[in-house]
């Protein structure tokens, strides 16, 4: 069964993506994957290597971005009255030279017009840039699971309807299982939009360290970045080992009920 992992951190992901270029494309050919989309945070620092890498040995690269979005203004420094964070996260996946170029522009917003703390894109640019991008509903801060997770679900609904019209036929709800609690509760929320709405379901894992055994190290990587000790109860973790660049069968094992999960990553990867 063939998986194509389309939600992937590299060392781009600054202090947060433990793995690298090198060694997602190698393992990418050692697990037989067709091709391979990475998937930075807030930037593409890495889409020039990994593409030229990627060709080199016979991998598709998907040259994507896990924006970081505002809820409200992307010039604005206040958050906004009832939004669950102060910002969410959004895959979008360039599909062809358009989407390269509109993510670029996208990118450079976020850094320009955009930065606070994280660069910030909003509805407003993604609506303006939308042609040639691929996008996915990203994990549990992207915007409908983050309304998922506080029981808001005609908020999520009408998140997931507005994405749906900007990317038309080219819009994906994300189900992951990393073991974490809040998760599950958002898959069944996943589920139900999917149903209710129409939208197609894509199976991923937020992967940010190559094997499970890198979890600790991806750890200490996560303290450094946020100037944390590993032993204060109230910093920013991972739950689990689950974030790291897992098999076709691994992935298979998730959702054993519904192997189209699996499948609609490579219909992605081939558009």
């Amino acid at each position: 069964m063939q998986f194509v992992h389309l939600h992937t951190h590299s060392e781009y992901s600054l202090l947060d993506g433990a793995n690298r270029i090198d060694d997602l494309i190698d393992r990418a050919i050692e697990l037989g994957m067709p091709a391979l989309a990475l998937t930075d945070h807030g930037n593409l620092f890495g889409a020039w290597e990994f593409q030229e890498k990627a060709r080199a040995k016979g991998i598709k690269p998907i040259i994507g971005c896990e924006a970081y979005v505002a809820y409200g203004d992307r010039r604005s420094r206040e958050r906004v009255e009832g939004a669950p964070a102060n910002y969410a996260h959004l895959v979008l996946l360039a599909e062809n030279a358009k989407g390269y170029a509109n993510l670029i522009k996208l990118s450079s917003i976020g850094y320009t017009e955009g930065f606070y703390r994280r660069p910030r894109i909003d509805h407003e640019v993604l609506e303006e840039h939308a042609e040639g991008l691929v996008c996915l509903s990203a994990c549990l801060a992207g915007e409908v699971a983050r309304y998922l997770q506080h029981e808001r679900y005609d908020d999520a609904k009408r998140a997931a309807e507005w994405h749906a019209r900007v990317f038309k036929d080219r819009y994906w709800l994300e189900v992951q299982d990393h073991g974490i609690p809040d998760q599950e509760k958002v898959n069944e929320g996943i589920f139900r939009l999917a149903d209710e709405l129409g939208l197609p379901l894509v199976l991923t894992n937020d992967a940010h360290y190559m094997h499970r055994e890198d979890a600790d190290a991806h750890d200490t990587l996560l303290c450094i970045g946020t100037g944390k000790d590993k032993g204060d109860p109230n910093r920013l973790r991972f739950h689990g080992e689950e974030s790291y660049f897992k098999s076709p069968d691994e992935m298979s094992e998730l959702f054993p009920d519904l192997p189209g999960l699996l499948a609609e990553t490579v219909e992605i990867a081939e558009r």
